[in-house]
């Protein structure tokens, strides 16, 4: 392969960064700009270009662009998303008990219909009458489908027929469960599917917009998007497939921090302004989490790394408990724009607000925030209860104090769900906020966050005193409190990873004397056995500290900031695909999985073919994903036990994997 410009992009919750990248040169130029959700589109071009510019590189040299992102992962965590029907094929009210599906169903809509398949792939018959009465109302209540057979890994024939029903009738997108994982267990493979199908629009907009910028400004090179896992796929792909790219920022940023630290053995730690991520990378290699990734509570079956994620960044809401106890300071899970920041974007609609709450005689209880709409397409919206619609008709583009906003407690609740759909963000204090009073940042607007502290600064704890005598203290114990939580999470994934679950940081005396390095006759130390890597725009200002409190080697590269942008262009294409072969009696061979049903008498030549199959397949996939020449590795598993003295064929399973890097343009 000859040697090119590759433009790495990484969405991230607050930033959005580009990187150009030389084969042999590693990084020619990065860039930041504020990811603008809105319009993805906005914050896309202002890195791009300004990367561009930087580089003086004329566009023809671009070979390769690659996208990560943290939007996918940012919205389960978040409990954002669209609004999905669920459609199960043979499964009963009682399934969604398991693997908690019926609370991530929440108060989406579900359908039951008769039909599905045996282990085997053979059919119980299928009724689609309760769908097509159903669907054309459902279609008006709803964003996307998602449909999940009885054992559609072995047969998928049941959920393809939905598929086409529901794209005749309501023309909405539509995610098939077989079409995203080959492992058993319905349950949690209908979680997934309706995971995916919620996120559907939201990366379909983000790869649009991305597509579309790069068209104006004259890119053809091809475009892949980063995997959990760490592998590309190409960006047509990861529109049908969106629940793949969860935890695809973190896994591109260990890409990147092997590549930037050239470390085998490492704790890895992003912070982003929503998450922090933390991995164990050995041996070069990130551990994979072979159960599936956990992302929001919820134990999907997407392969991804074994990366905790933890709703936790610098731009965390700041909680304080009712009675302002300064001891009870805790940060997230979820996300707010940082005054500091909406200031920044909006001025003195903010600015003026603040000043004046900070002027009133008395405290209101929602002081010191605001509600803004997040720019959405209005279809998005659909489904919103009376209540609902008419305070987010109230919600414009400028920021909205909450105080005029919710003119009675019960509206809270409101307000909650439309931020849950993703439709509406809450400014307020940031651990951000307090980095801009401390002068540790300066990108936004500063004022904002000192009128912020200063509000906050009036509460008072249960002896009646301020909870702070300065707003550059109460910003110091924020920070502080981010170092302690940041140093909690860390350490709670490293004792996973060693297999110890029983032990929480956040409740161990032990631990907490430890990393409060308390006086005492009997003392206690924790420390980690390898580096901690600092990842992310914010960790030279945090991860030093972070470090020290562990006891630990800090490693803080200097591309740091951009990791995801790196990994994003330096991994490779990888698809797989596995093939089944049963024996339900004496003699009767059936293979199934990746394609059609077939039965055979000889058991050889049905091997031979699940082999084939599984190998034709992965190649398949491996090329629409984006590889140029795609390398097969193969894995045969085979139960065969003997029983009485005779050999009984329980399972057998061919995995191929095919691997290779993605197609330059110039190729």
């Amino acid at each position: 392969m000859t040697s090119h410009f590759l433009l790495g992009i990484d969405t991230g919750g607050t930033y959005t960064d580009a990187v150009l990248f030389h084969e042999t040169d590693g990084v020619v130029a990065k860039a930041k700009s504020l990811t603008t959700r809105h319009d993805l589109a906005v914050g896309i071009a202002g890195a791009v270009d300004a990367v561009i510019a930087r580089a003086d590189v004329p566009v023809s040299a671009i070979g390769l662009v690659s996208l990560s992102t943290t939007l996918a992962t940012n919205a389960l965590v978040e409990g954002q998303g669209g609004r999905a029907g669920l459609v199960m094929i043979g499964f009963g009210p009682d399934d969604l008990k398991r693997d908690g599906l019926a609370e991530a169903l929440g108060s989406d809509p579900v359908l039951f219909l008769p039909g599905g398949h045996n282990v085997h792939g053979n059919e119980n018959p299928l009724d689609l009458t309760a769908l097509e009465e159903a669907l054309p109302e459902l279609s008006k209540s709803v964003s996307s489908f998602a449909i999940a057979g009885y054992f559609a890994v072995r047969n998928p024939a049941h959920e393809i027929r939905v598929r086409d029903c529901i794209r005749e009738i309501s023309h909405l997108p539509v995610t098939c469960s077989h079409e995203l994982s080959s492992k058993l267990g319905g349950p949690r493979r209908a979680l997934t599917t309706l995971l995916n199908a919620r996120l559907v629009s939201m990366i379909d907009r983000l790869v649009g917009a991305c597509e579309g910028f790069l068209t104006t400004r004259g890119i053809t090179a091809p475009m892949m998007v980063v995997r959990g896992d760490g592998a590309l796929i190409s960006a047509a792909e990861a529109k049908l497939r969106p629940i793949e790219t969860i935890l695809s920022g973190p896994a591109a940023s260990l890409v990147g921090a092997r590549y930037l630290t050239g470390l085998d053995d490492a704790v890895v730690s992003d912070i982003g302004g929503t998450t922090t991520d933390v991995a164990v990378m050995e041996a070069g290699r990130p551990r994979l989490d072979a159960d599936g990734a956990v992302v929001g509570g919820y134990r999907t079956m997407v392969e991804a790394v074994a990366m905790r994620t933890y709703g936790l960044g610098g731009d965390s809401e700041v909680k304080i408990n009712d009675r302002g106890l300064v001891a009870a300071f805790e940060l997230g899970p979820r996300r707010l724009l940082p005054l500091s920041l909406v200031a920044h974007m909006h001025g003195q609609a903010v600015i003026g607000v603040l000043e004046q709450q900070l002027r009133a005689p008395h405290l209101g209880r929602n002081v010191g925030r605001f509600a803004v709409r997040t720019g959405v397409p209005d279809h998005l919206a659909s489904g919103l209860l009376p209540l609902e619609r008419a305070l987010f008709d109230k919600i414009g583009s400028v920021p909205l104090p909450l105080d005029q906003l919710l003119t009675s407690t019960s509206l809270k609740a409101t307000l909650d769900r439309l931020v849950a759909r993703g439709l509406v963000h809450l400014s307020g204090l940031t651990p951000s906020d307090a980095m801009h009073v401390l002068g540790r940042q300066n990108q936004w607007n500063a004022e904002a966050a000192r009128l912020g502290l200063a509000l906050a600064m009036r509460m008072r704890d249960g002896s009646g005193r301020p909870i702070a005598e300065s707003v550059e203290e109460l910003a110091q114990k924020i920070v502080d409190r981010l170092t302690r939580q940041s140093a909690d999470v860390i350490l709670a994934a490293c004792l996973a990873e060693d297999g110890v679950t029983h032990l929480d940081p956040t409740k161990s005396i032990s631990i907490d004397r430890a990393l409060r390095r308390a006086p005492g006759i009997a003392r206690f130390a924790v420390s980690l056995d390898r580096p901690l890597v600092g990842l992310g725009a914010s960790a030279p200002v945090y991860y030093p500290a972070i470090a020290a409190m562990l006891a630990s080697e800090s490693a803080i590269p200097a591309d740091s900031d951009v990791a995801n942008a790196i990994g994003a262009v330096v991994g490779q294409v990888r698809a797989s695909a596995i093939v089944f072969v049963t024996m339900p009696e004496d003699g009767v061979y059936v293979l199934n999985g990746a394609g059609e049903t077939l039965r055979f008498t000889d058991e050889q030549k049905t091997f031979s073919l699940a082999r084939e199959r599984a190998i034709e397949v992965a190649t398949a996939q491996a090329r629409l994903n984006g590889a140029a020449d795609p390398v097969i590795a193969m894995d045969e598993q085979i139960d065969a036990p003997e029983i009485e003295g005779n050999r009984k064929l329980v399972e057998a399973r061919f995995i191929a994997t095919a691997s290779g890097r993605p197609r330059i343009a110039a190729d």
